[in-house]
């Protein structure tokens, strides 16, 4: 596979490209790859997947509060996972959302072979979305390409869509995400020093320092699988301000079951796997501690019981 960026050194022969925001890749996303692959292979050519970065809601709206699902190397690595051959990474930048939706489909008629392109019924495109699958159905007839508009796919009556999980995580439903993804929701971050109190409490915890861009969860006490040094870790995890302590910044931090060793400076991936309950105030840090060793036991149920995929 091969990471292509903007409109440049694209593969030769026909090629069927899906065109999104991508973020997240949940199951609807891998509906659209799967049937671009399947496009692709009837005409003997490559499955293109193109994603945006940074997303376009961060350059448009660089104070909106977090919403990202996902980072580009999480994107390029899913989308490969779906069925991609290849994924183009669109930069956006001032220069890119200046293009108008003619010259958006020009430059890409122009970077290779395109002969089909595959898009949800909502996709909207150039400057200031002046472009929709009408327009770029016109386009196509002009070009030489196909536009399919891929059906919606559904999860319990709704559609399926980056937003629901966005609201799905908001509520705390890490379960709903995970259905909705086809995976558990994760995030990666960096471990960092904090205030050492899980020691004392017989708990030793890692803080994981998120990209502010990035969406977390509902704050609350979670069962959480790690992957530390190409190792699964279960590990019960805190999201919120501590407020035992007197509240301070929002903090994720997880106590690794099972496991030593020393992961400071590191960059981790962590899956959200169930939400156990919510953080709470504790009268003292005794109590705290023994709520910890209950959470431990609800963590290590709550792993067992998880499918194997």
């Amino acid at each position: 596979m091969t990471v292509l960026e903007d409109f440049t050194g694209w593969p030769r022969g026909p090629l069927s490209i899906a065109i999104g925001v991508f973020d997240g890749v949940h199951i609807g996303h891998h509906a659209l790859i799967r049937q671009t692959a399947a496009g692709a292979k009837q005409r003997g050519g490559r499955a293109l997947a193109a994603t945006f970065d940074p997303l376009p809601i961060q350059a448009l709206a660089p104070g909106a509060p977090p919403s990202a699902l996902s980072d580009v190397d999480e994107r390029v690595r899913l989308l490969r996972d779906a069925g991609a051959d290849d994924v183009v990474v669109f930069r956006f930048t001032k220069e890119f959302a200046a293009l108008s939706a003619d010259e958006f489909v020009g430059r890409l008629a122009g970077a290779g072979e395109v002969r089909q392109i595959f898009v949800g019924a909502d996709f909207q495109f150039g400057h200031d979305r002046d472009g929709n699958v009408r327009t770029l159905a016109a386009s196509g007839s002009r070009s030489g390409f196909e536009v399919v508009v891929a059906a919606p796919v559904k999860l319990e009556g709704e559609v399926v869509s980056s937003t629901r999980i966005r609201n799905a995580l908001l509520a705390g439903d890490v379960a709903l995400a995970a259905r909705l993804l086809g995976r558990p929701y994760s995030v990666r971050g960096t471990v960092v020093h904090g205030a050492k109190r899980g020691r004392a409490l017989g708990f030793p915890t890692i803080n994981l320092a998120i990209p502010p861009e990035r969406l977390l969860p509902r704050d609350g006490i979670y069962a959480m699988s790690v992957r530390v040094h190409d190792e699964q870790v279960t590990a019960a995890a805190s999201l919120g301000v501590r407020p035992t302590f007197g509240g301070g910044d929002r903090t994720l931090e997880a106590y690794l079951l099972d496991w030593e060793g020393d992961v400071y400076g590191d960059r981790i991936e962590a899956a959200f796997v169930k939400r156990l309950r919510d953080e709470l105030r504790f009268a003292s840090p005794e109590e705290l501690s023994a709520q910890i060793a209950r959470d431990v036991e609800a963590t290590r149920a709550a792993l067992r019981a998880r499918p194997r995929s």
